[in-house]
This record gives C-alpha cells, structure tokens and sequence, in this order.
C-alpha cells in the first residue's frame, strides 16, 4: 500500500511539474506585463512623482483627496458615465437585433455578417479619422447635407452638447458589429426544437422571442453587457483624434486624462492613481453585474 500510495504521489508529482512548464510563459508574461504593472500602479498612486524628480515621494492618499475635491475630476467622470449611457444599451440592442437578422437562413448571410462586422476590424484611429471628415465644420459630409437641406451647420465637434452624442453614435456603429458575434454564438447555441414546439402551439414571434430568446440568451446578455460598459469606459483612441478633450474639457473621459497626466503632463503619480480609480470602477462593475445578475440566470 505504500509503494502504490508512493508511486501515485511521484505520478502526480511529475504531471504537476509538466502542467507548470507548460504554464511557465504564460505565467511570466502575466507577472511581467499585468500583476507588476497594478502593483506598479497602485504603489505610484500614493506617492508624488513628478517630471524631473529622481525618485517618488510617498504622500499616502494625497493623490486621491484632491481627486475628490477636483471639480474637472467630476466632470470626466460625469463624461464618462453620460458616454456609456449613451453607447453601451443601444450598441447591445443593436448587436442582438443583427444577430437575430444574421441567424436566419437568407441568401447572401455570409455577406451580410461580413459587413455588419466590418466596422470592427478596422482601427480605432483609421474609424475617427473618417468621422472627423464626416464631422467636420461646415465641409464636413454632415454639415454639408445640413446646407443642402436648408439648415444650418451643426459643427457638432465644436459644442459641449453636442460632441459626446456625436462620438457615442460612432462608437455604436463599430461596436454593435462587435457585440453580434456574442449574441449570434448564443442563438445558435439554442436547440430549435423549442422554437418547433412553441410555434406547434401557436406562439407568435414575438412571443417566442420574449419567453425563449431572451430567458436562454441571459448568460450570454450578463457577459455582454459586462464587455460592453467595460470597453465603454476604457476609450482614448477617437478622443485623441477627434477632439482631444475640448470643447473645454466637454468631451474628456477618464482614459484620456490618464494619458493627459502621464504622456503629456508627465505627472506619473496622478496617472497611476487613475489607472487605480479606473481599475476598481471596472472591477466594481463586474462584480456587481455577476453578483446581481448570476443568481437570476439558468445555465443549460
């Protein structure tokens, strides 16, 4: 008994060390690029740390109070809420509506689905460029239908009001396309047979779409709104592009003024204790979206 119990422990011994070789560079690209960076961050927040010091000067919470007392901290925060709320639910109802349209057995659906997702292979960069030409005062596509029609040119670039309804309508055209590949690998995933049944009995589609669809899409909805408000929230390329911020700070989101602070401003401590604020306000939110919506969810 204890040769065998001996034999098994070296067995599992050796299979252990194969699992940790084979997880090694993954591991070290972890810890290296991820684990030392948050801690890197997390360590700099709390000290000052500025362009042409040698060393950082620990200041404990410093960082974080002025935040809290820093009205233009509230305004990018509130930015970036009213950017979500104006991206994350139309781009979800959007992404399903296609994936429902792409599901269906149509002549030509490989093409359909390639144009749908077109819009997210392409860059960030390349997307703000072309709606910044769309976007533009006056000789902007635009503006210049505007004129045609006999209306006057809106410049939405150039308005507080306006800038962010205008970023987030082109951020819903990339990432709607995103979002249906999630949903349509979570209509595929249910059995058509149920669909047999209910219109057997005579259910509309509506009806079906409302007490099959949408019950057995719930865990793939929960993940989806989670990537949705995430991706949301940590946005920079179109800003830099497009608007870098203005007008007066109307179109500037937390991203971006961690770029602010760390690229062009230099103020590594400030940056760094951003990128903390921003990774427990993302962190939040999934824990939140788990917690809340898990419970309520039946996974086949």
């Amino acid at each position: 008994m204890t040769g065998s119990r001996s034999v098994k422990l070296s067995n599992n011994m050796k299979t252990n060390i194969k699992a940790w070789i084979l997880l090694a560079p993954s591991l070290v690209f972890l810890l290296t690029f991820t684990v030392f960076p948050i801690i890197r961050s997390f360590y700099l927040g709390l000290t000052q740390f500025e362009s042409g010091m040698r060393a950082p000067v620990f200041i404990g919470l410093e960082n974080y109070l002025n935040f809290a007392k820093s009205a233009l901290f509230w305004k990018i925060m509130g930015n970036t809420l009213y950017f979500s709320f104006l991206t994350v639910v139309p781009s979800m109802v959007i992404g399903l509506g296609l994936a429902l349209i792409v599901n269906q057995k149509l002549r030509g659906v490989g093409f359909i689905r390639t144009s749908f997702f077109y819009p997210v292979i392409m860059p960030m960069i390349a997307i703000a460029s072309i709606w910044m030409f769309i976007y533009m005062a006056e000789s902007g596509m635009l503006d210049q239908l505007l004129i045609a029609s006999g209306l006057k040119p809106l410049n939405v670039l150039s308005y507080r009001f306006t800038v962010i309804p205008a970023m987030s309508f082109m951020y819903v055209w990339k990432e709607a396309g995103y979002l249906m590949i999630f949903f349509l690998s979570g209509l595929q995933n249910i059995s058509g047979e149920m669909y047999e049944a209910a219109t057997i009995d005579g259910a509309r589609p509506f009806t079906m779409f409302r007490k099959i669809t949408l019950p057995l899409l719930a865990p793939t909805l929960l993940f989806v709104s989670t990537i949705a408000l995430t991706n949301s929230i940590k946005l920079v390329d179109h800003i830099v592009i497009m608007t870098e911020g203005g007008p007066n700070n109307a179109s500037t989101m937390l991203l971006y003024h961690i770029y602010q602070q760390g690229f062009a401003w230099f103020d590594q401590a400030k940056a760094s204790a951003l990128t903390v604020v921003m990774l427990v306000i993302m962190l939040g939110i999934s824990m939140l979206q788990f917690v809340n919506a898990d419970r309520r969810i039946h996974y086949n």
